[in-house]
């Protein structure tokens, strides 16, 4: 073992851009407060849809005002960049700049405050899909006489209807490339396309960038949206989505025996992860550490994800990682999609390592409050735990009323202690599963 494998990764900054704002602390109060943001869909029309509630971001505009504090050359930069980003990677932007002010580093400027090649970027994101409105006017030129859709004018009147640059809008690499760009990143760079779990995953990467000595700082995180016309319609032929006539406010229900099915939401979590040395030689505000970290995969045919499986295997390597016992854990911040099999296998796949601690352990689920986010919903849960711990207790897990007894859990109410770390996990509908310790940094000074 290198000395470059016994680096320690701390976190200096994070950011989260969520259905209850543009910040950490307005994610924390709406989530103490056992509020709910969803709400109306606004976005776009629901005609014909029979899903018209989400938790959108509704804070979020777009407007360059949201993108945080930033100098003149900067918001010059990403104002002019902002027709070539779809909304998933607008939210991302903001989030890293509102996560790199935090942390007090400067990339880019006559007051640099370390070399960009030190500096990377992990980004995570759902796969992203058109508008429908990209393509309207070039469908439109490609009609007949009667109105019908001509393929054969599509390559000479429909195609050159496009904008140039509609695809670069759409890729999944977009998120790290405009941020690397707009502040200097010249170090180790990647984009995760892994649904929920890409977040989870981005950590562990650049932990282990750090860890080998490749930078010293990592900008890490994750964005994504399930509030898009085709993303709603395909995560109603294919996941188990709540629905209903009642208060959408209860629809997200975890673990919750009469649970029903996940609720949509869009959101982007940015951390600052950072070499312990490094972040004490300039006196950063260290909001965690980076204690352990798994990955696993496991499917059948077809790809359906044997999520027990993965589950566990992910959270045991975590631990491992971290030398840590389920004893130690303060709480558990767990997934909670609210789908009858999904919560279920979950819980099934910590118990096989949690054994009997899982129902003495505190659990939270911040999907209880504004549904799935897509891939950006495990980074603003670990935003939500690393605020948890440092006030010293948890938010409840909302709408949990009637114990399931094939998800055996101990759902945290008002007044539970958050611990010294907590757990947070992940996994896709395809196997694919991250997990992360993160807790105090006990000789942080």
């Amino acid at each position: 073992m290198t000395s470059f494998d016994r680096r320690r990764v701390v976190i200096t900054g994070m950011a989260a851009i969520s259905p209850f704002g543009l910040t950490p602390e307005e994610l924390w109060a709406g989530l103490l407060a056992g509020e709910s943001a969803v709400g109306p869909l606004t976005s776009f029309p629901t005609t014909g849809l029979p899903l018209t509630h989400a938790a959108e971001a509704r804070a979020f505009t777009g407007h360059i005002s949201e993108f945080g504090d930033l100098d003149g050359d900067r918001k010059k930069s990403i104002r002019k960049g902002l027709k070539l980003m779809c909304r998933e990677t607008q939210m991302a932007v903001a989030a890293a700049q509102r996560a790199l002010a935090a942390s007090g580093l400067t990339t880019t400027g006559p007051d640099v405050s370390m070399p960009p090649e030190r500096i990377g970027c992990v980004f995570g994101s759902d796969y992203m899909l058109t508008l429908p409105d990209d393509f309207t006017t070039a469908v439109a030129a490609c009609r007949d006489e009667g109105g019908q859709f001509d393929f054969d004018r599509w390559a000479t009147a429909g195609l050159p209807a496009m904008e140039p640059l509609w695809l670069l809008k759409y890729l999944p690499n977009m998120p790290a490339s405009h941020i690397a760009i707009f502040n200097d990143l010249r170090g180790p760079s990647n984009s995760l396309t892994v649904r929920e779990a890409s977040g989870h995953l981005a950590v562990g990467e650049a932990t282990i960038t750090i860890g080998r000595g490749a930078a010293d700082v990592m900008l890490v995180g994750a964005t994504g949206t399930r509030i898009h016309p085709m993303k709603m319609v395909h995560a109603l032929l294919n996941e188990q989505v709540a629905m209903g006539d009642d208060d959408p406010a209860g629809w997200s229900r975890p673990f919750d025996r009469d649970r029903r099915g996940m609720v949509l939401g869009e959101a982007a979590g940015v951390l600052i992860l950072e070499e312990l040395e490094h972040a004490r030689r300039r006196s950063a505000t260290i909001y965690g550490e980076v204690l352990g970290h798994g990955a696993a995969a496991s499917s059948e045919a077809a790809a359906v994800g044997r999520r027990r499986g993965a589950v566990a295997t992910a959270v045991a390597k975590a631990l491992a990682a971290a030398g840590s016992e389920p004893g130690k854990i303060g709480h558990i911040h767990a997934q909670g999609l609210s789908t009858r099999v999904g919560d279920q296998e979950e819980a099934a796949g910590l118990a096989d390592v949690l054994g009997q601690q899982l129902e003495q352990l505190p659990l939270v689920a911040a999907k209880s409050s504004f549904g799935n986010l897509g891939a950006g919903s495990g980074l603003v849960e670990c935003v939500a735990s690393l605020q948890a711990i440092d006030r010293g207790e948890l938010f409840p897990l909302r709408n949990y009323r009637n114990p399931d007894e094939s998800c055996p859990v101990r759902a945290a109410v008002a007044g539970d202690a958050a611990g010294d770390c907590f757990l947070s996990h992940a996994v896709t509908p395809q196997g694919q599963a991250g997990a992360l310790l993160l807790g105090r940094c006990p000789d942080a000074a």
